[in-house]
């Protein structure tokens, strides 16, 4: 199967060492709703939780699991901070990656990878007292795919989303896990097309819809830098921007790379030279959620030119936290 092929190859890359470690550990939430396609959804819940927190969703890229991203990121480590909790879902495909095809997944309490995301944060606002207007998904390659479907299909349940090197929602779809004309950016559609086609995966909904982030490598050919420009066509016309960004902000966050601002529901940051093996920004994605103020990350990664294995470091706390580059879709 041309999934697994492309897998094998595209092996994880470390891109940076994190200095800061999460303090506890995950625990797996059981019996939490509807779960058709067998999802696992772990929990991180720092010693010292916010009243009536916020909840994020992160999830993990093709060949990932939940624990890699927990270890492989800062959120876990900023919730100890913050008082936020944080939902690690781990796909149940073999190869680790997200149904962000089926019709099912796409669409509204259907079915699919998402409906079982959906069922656990449904789960922890009632049962951890989340605040139901401060959800989030963020997540990266395959997970910011999944990122995307979410934000279109369970646009009830999500108040912002951030999407690091995914396409946009409903690219995929199709009968297969991998979608070859997509990843290779060669699915174009106007932007009316695509925003019906991200509206529709809430039939008859007319409320408000979560803002997003996308952000994307011009190197990217993993998934084609080519999708940037597609995502942005969609969240354009779902929000009823013009494709003409309002403002442009260079060398933000990192140098080199460019924040395009649409409205105050939509960016897109567009890395140059940077491959599929995009960092992630945490700081600047908390803020984004309105979880900490400002938008700048002190975050500073590099990106290796050719795959290697992770790199950990151990803190005082004992902990390891590892970020890790994503692979396949």
């Amino acid at each position: 199967m041309f999934i697994r092929s492309l897998l094998t190859f595209f092996t994880v890359a470390a891109v940076a060492v994190l200095s800061n470690a999460a303090a506890g550990q995950l625990q797996q939430i059981t019996n939490f709703g509807p779960n058709p396609t067998n999802v696992g959804i772990y929990l991180y819940r720092p010693a010292t939780v916010a009243a009536n927190p916020a909840l994020i969703v992160a999830i993990h890229y093709c060949t990932g699991t939940a624990q890699a991203y927990f270890s492989g990121t800062q959120y876990a480590t900023l919730a100890d901070q913050y008082g936020y909790l944080v939902i690690y879902p781990n796909a149940p495909d073999s190869g680790g990656c997200w149904d962000v095809h089926t019709n099912a997944t796409l669409t509204h309490d259907s079915g699919g990878d998402s409906l079982a995301i959906a069922s656990a944060v449904r789960y922890a606002i009632t049962n951890y007292h989340v605040d139901a207007n401060r959800v989030f998904a963020t997540g990266t390659s395959s997970g910011a795919m999944m990122t995307n479907v979410l934000a279109g299909a369970y646009p009830d349940l999500f108040k912002a989303g951030s999407a690091f090197a995914g396409v946009p929602y409903g690219c995929f779809a199709g009968p297969d896990l991998w979608n070859t004309a997509c990843a290779t950016g060669t699915i174009s559609k106007t932007p009316q097309q695509w925003g019906d086609l991200a509206r529709s995966g809430y039939p008859g909904y007319n409320g408000p819809r979560p803002k997003m982030q996308i952000w994307q490598g011009t190197l990217d050919t993993t998934l084609n830098y080519a999708n940037f420009a597609e995502g942005v066509k969609q969240w354009t016309n779902v929000f009823g921007y013009t494709t003409v960004p309002a403002s442009t902000i260079q060398n933000s966050p990192l140098s080199g790379w460019t924040r395009s601002i649409y409205g105050p529901n939509f960016q897109a940051i567009s890395a140059a030279g940077i491959d599929h093996n995009i960092p992630v920004q945490e700081n600047d994605v908390l803020a984004w959620f309105g979880i900490t103020g400002g938008s700048v990350t002190t975050t500073v990664s590099t990106t290796p030119s050719t795959t290697s294995a992770p790199t950990t470091t151990t803190t005082s706390s004992g902990a390891q936290q590892t970020h890790w580059g994503q692979c396949g879709g």
